[in-house]
């Protein structure tokens, strides 16, 4: 069987949570599909990860130009300007 997308993977995730939350499932059928929705949700967890690092972060370097780094090392590139007097970092990405 393949492996499916992450949107159909959640998809399922969502219909599992609302035939638990209706509460109408005989208790066998209850723990297959609650077993299903933990193993949906690390799947999506995991895919979620895989994206995040792949995404390029645009930072302004301490001239004020603009330049793209990888998401990985934002959080090098952020903490190396923070020592910089004057340095300006902007992210996609507040946390």
């Amino acid at each position: 069987m393949p492996e499916p997308s992450f949107e159909e993977a959640l998809d399922n995730l969502e219909k599992i949570v609302e035939q638990l939350e209706a509460g109408n499932l005989p208790l066998e059928e209850t723990l297959k599909k609650f077993e299903e929705g933990i193993r949906l949700s690390r799947f999506c967890d995991k895919k979620l990860k895989q994206a995040q690092k792949k995404v390029a972060m645009l930072t302004r370097d301490e001239h004020g130009d603009l330049k793209e780094i990888q998401f990985a090392e934002q959080g090098q590139e952020a903490s190396k300007q923070s020592g910089k007097e004057g340095a300006h970092t902007d992210s996609l990405f507040d946390e």
